[in-house]
């Protein structure tokens, strides 16, 4: 069931005889201030609209240890509802203990991520049912699409994130194919993943695989978070029991949580955006309180989701304008309490075609202006969430190093601004022999991965193939070029030890 497949024929060649060209591995970073879609009064106008939510109708909470964590914090408890509500005090406390800045560190300590500031992170796509390729079309989610998903995010530099089950390994049982799916991500890649927050189990069995994969134990990697989960709000207002404990079981062990409301305007918020961010910024407030009320200082995300639907047929939409207000709308909201943010990149595109570029691409303008820290489904989205696509990840690629470059400050200095340059060459003469272009013209300009900029003519003599058919040779050159990440045979060892004791204790039951 675990197909492992190292790189074969060496190193692996393109056509022309060269490697994919893809950008170092870098931490990237926004040097521009962000967009502000509200003014202060508008700010503090959904502010006050959610302290009410919080306060007046509060939020039904289905987990029993999470009610009695929040009652012992001060909150006031419904218990006949299950509705717990928020005054403003406790809104303020958590916020003051929550981190403004963190690190997680997985198994590689060179690619430690981190969350906050003006850090900017992109995560592969997560949660599909289905995986899509150009070759084989569009069929459920398997176990081997999976790995060859997470070889993927591993071989380009551009994917910091691995995100929660890239597309579903269906074959596998269902209460214990997160131990595969967790051993897959520490095998095949050396970065940063996210824990399934379905309950407490789930997420322990995370913590602690990557605690083994990292040599530590439970107390030192609460102190060194590898981990992230989401914590999805069943909106409008309602945690429902497994992701509450979930969320408590990430926050105990200090690894890191983002709330992330599903807001989408029409359906499960209001129509207006001002009233759907007024309830998405309730929603996360109140997973920052229950997160900060498990244990003050556990590292936590302000997330935002919020779209609209298609009001003719209730479908979601999403790289919409309205989709990318929210996005630089929700970064506000998470600067005006100082939390690490949290935002997406997604279509509603059921093929990699140019739709799913221009919706994808205004969905990234939206989450750079607003300056997402963790950019999630970033690479590899389709069909609105329901399908993995390996072509729209190599697609995405394309645009997030693209992104990495345009974030990249202009150097103003006396060589780079070239006078002697300039007046080496006569009036309408060229540059393309000049000095100052010999010994730039290498790295001078970003060099696509995915674009093709030659005339008609050589392009139709070289097949005439468009983007996306390029991007199916891509995503399989990438494969050939893969490497597996170097492991300790004893980490491995006891990475596999643990996943069969856990299988056999889950059974059938659930973890």
């Amino acid at each position: 069931m675990d197909p492992i497949r190292r790189r074969q024929g060496g190193r692996g060649r393109r056509l022309d005889g060269s490697r994919v060209p893809q950008l170092p591995w870098l931490e990237v970073k926004n040097p521009y201030p962000p967009m502000e879609v509200l003014s202060a009064d508008q700010l503090e106008a959904i502010h006050l609209t959610s302290l009410r939510i919080l306060e007046e109708l509060g939020m039904e909470v289905m987990s029993p240890r999470a009610v009695a964590i929040l009652a012992k914090a001060g909150a006031e408890v419904d218990q006949a509802s299950r509705t717990v509500r928020l005054n403003r005090g406790l809104v303020e406390s958590a916020l003051k203990s929550a981190p403004s800045l963190f690190a997680l560190t997985p198994r590689n300590p060179d690619r430690r991520i981190t969350l906050g500031a003006n850090h900017v992170n992109f995560g592969l796509v997560a949660g599909p049912p289905n995986v899509h390729d150009c070759e084989r079309g569009r069929r459920q989610g398997n176990f081997r699409d999976y790995c060859d998903f997470i070889r993927l995010a591993q071989y380009f530099n551009a994917i910091h994130v691995i995100g929660n089950q890239v597309c579903a390994p269906i074959e596998l049982p269902s209460t214990s194919r997160h131990l595969d799916t967790y051993r897959a991500n520490l095998l095949y890649s050396d970065r940063v993943f996210h824990c399934t927050a379905i309950g407490a189990g789930r997420a322990l069995d995370g913590i602690r695989m990557m605690a083994i994969a990292r040599g530590l134990d439970l107390q030192t990697i609460a102190e060194s978070p590898g981990v992230i989960t989401i914590i999805s709000v069943n909106s409008p207002r309602r945690f429902d029991e497994a992701m509450s404990d979930g969320l408590v079981a990430m926050a105990e062990h200090g690894q890191a949580v983002v709330i992330t409301p599903f807001t989408l305007m029409g359906a499960m918020a209001p129509v207006s955006l001002a009233a759907a961010l007024a309830q998405q910024n309730a929603e996360a407030l109140f997973g920052v309180v229950l997160a900060q009320s498990v244990r003050p200082g556990a590292p936590v995300m302000y997330g935002a989701f919020t779209s609209n639907v298609d009001m003719r047929s209730g479908a979601p939409a999403f790289g919409t304008p309205e989709n990318a207000k929210a996005n630089i709308a929700g970064g506000q909201l998470a600067r005006r309490y100082g939390l690490p943010y949290r935002t997406s990149n997604a279509s509603a595109s059921n093929v990699a075609d140019a739709q799913g570029a221009y919706e994808t691409e205004m969905s990234l303008w939206g989450a750079i202006l607003g300056h997402g820290n963790l950019v999630y489904h970033a690479a590899g989205w389709q069909e609105g969430g329901l399908t993995a696509s390996f072509e729209k990840l190599v697609l995405d690629v394309e645009m997030l190093q693209m992104m990495i470059e345009f974030l990249k400050p202009i150097v103003v200095d006396e060589e780079e601004l070239g006078f002697d340059a300039i007046k080496g060459v006569p009036s309408g003469g060229h540059f393309f022999g000049e000095p100052h272009t010999m010994q730039r013209y290498e790295h001078a300009f970003y060099r696509p991965l995915v674009s093709n900029w030659q005339n008609y003519e050589n392009w139709q003599l070289a097949g005439g193939k468009d983007a996306t058919q390029r991007a199916t040779e891509i995503w399989k050159q990438a494969l050939k070029e893969y490497e597996e990440p170097a492991m300790d045979p004893a980490i491995r060892e006891a990475l596999d030890e643990y996943v069969e004791r856990r299988r056999a204790e889950i059974g059938s039951g659930e973890p």
